[in-house]
């Protein structure tokens, strides 16, 4: 995988797509992609010093989720916006060397403080690393935020991304999976 400091939805769909190896975490597909392009991603900086993503989504009232959520009420689903932010802090484990596929594990604390409609333009996400773990297994922590029209309305702590080896699906005849 290139390291650079910025990706375009072209090349964060070869992520998804899995042209970067198998042994690396892949982005959804969409529609469940939430992620038009990250604007800056780094291991140094942010609050925490440890590393920093800024991403960008276009905001389009013909997203399928304007559509059922909620009938002639039109929200994006708060759940959406925090999946961004484990695309994203699983993205920054690969980005960095990481090896797995990547599962979302949990998060301390969320708050939503505002909402994303279809007339909004476009979605800021913020991402703070906190703490790289790389045994036994690949984990990340992050707090970050969700901003749209140059407000902050999502607020997660502790954002937790695994990467797993030997996901395997289905798993074989009467084997569990590790995770």
């Amino acid at each position: 995988m290139q390291i650079k400091e910025s990706y375009n939805k072209t090349e964060l769909m070869d992520f998804a797509d899995g042209k970067h190896g198998n042994d690396k975490a892949k982005l959804p597909l969409p529609p469940m992609l939430m992620v038009d392009r990250i604007k800056k991603i780094s291991d140094k900086g942010g609050k925490f010093g440890k590393g920093l993503i800024l991403a960008e989504m276009d905001v389009n009232p013909k997203k399928w989720f304007f559509d059922c959520h909620f009938k002639e009420d039109p929200v994006m689903p708060g759940c959406l916006g925090l999946d961004a932010l484990w695309q994203l802090t699983g993205f920054f484990l690969s980005w960095i060397g990481g090896t797995g596929k990547g599962r979302a594990l949990g998060c301390g604390e969320v708050k939503f403080k505002g909402q994303i409609r279809p007339h909004h333009t476009q979605i800021l996400y913020r991402l703070d690393i906190k703490k790289i773990i790389t045994k036994p297994i690949w984990m990340g922590l992050a707090d970050a935020t969700v901003e749209v029209a140059d407000r902050a309305i999502y607020f997660a702590k502790n954002l937790q991304v695994g990467l797993f080896e030997n996901l395997i699906y289905p798993p074989p005849a009467g084997e569990t999976e590790p995770f």
